[in-house]
């Protein structure tokens, strides 16, 4: 079977690191699905417009290594224990295939005359291939009160976050909020714990620097 992207992502996000764990947990971060020209044709969507969420199956085409393991470290164990790759969502899987449910918000033409969605809360890199979209159904895809491993056992905390002097000056009001939405889930790696050590992450057209000391995050 042969698989080949029927759309590309365009997201804020320009490399891995900073992107929310999860798709909806920065449910209101932008992103546009712009089709591929042999999959650029309304009849594709129509219909598509009575879903409120659709789910995207796409590739991890930032990895690095293309080396696969039965066993990986996930960031919310600390990155010092091991667990099957089938009980994670590490992109370092057999087949580097990636799910997230997504909020439609529109389905338009671009100036190109491109077929495009607008979706919101997405977890995808910019330039991102998706393979796949399926309408997302509350009535089979929700599943409330279950265990969900992990994340039931280990919560991440959230950060507070504050904006230095200069910070504030050059980032617009919305962006300060986005970027604030971003960085409470705390993109660091979790055995990493020095208070003086600067991150970076690209957002946009921004490189952001900022460093975590105890629970506080600060933009520099």
């Amino acid at each position: 079977m042969e698989i080949i992207p029927i759309a590309f992502f365009r997201s804020p996000f320009i490399t891995k690191f900073g992107i929310p764990r999860q798709s909806g947990i920065v449910d209101d971060v932008e992103g546009e699905i712009i089709f591929e020209p042999l999959i650029n044709q309304p009849d594709y969507v129509r219909g598509l417009e009575r879903y409120d969420y659709i789910w995207l199956l796409w590739g991890f085409s930032g990895n690095s290594s293309t080396h696969v393991s039965p066993t990986v470290r996930p960031p919310i164990l600390g990155g010092n224990k091991r667990v099957g790759v089938f009980s994670t969502r590490s992109p370092y899987r057999p087949n580097p295939i990636g799910l997230s449910s997504v909020r439609l918000k529109e389905i338009y033409v671009n100036s190109a005359k491109r077929l495009c969605l607008k979706v919101t809360g997405a977890d995808l890199m910019n330039g991102t291939p998706i393979y796949d979209i399926k309408p997302y159904l509350e009535y089979t895809d929700s599943h409330v009160n279950v265990r969900s491993g992990l994340p039931d056992e280990n919560q991440w905390k959230q950060l507070k976050v504050v904006f230095s002097e200069h910070a504030q000056i050059v980032l617009s009001t919305q962006e300060q909020q986005m970027i604030a939405k971003i960085l409470e889930q705390d993109p660091r790696p979790h055995y990493q714990a020095d208070g003086e050590k600067v991150y970076g992450m690209r957002y946009d057209e921004k490189d952001i620097h900022f460093k975590v000391n105890h629970e506080t995050c600060i933009v520099l």
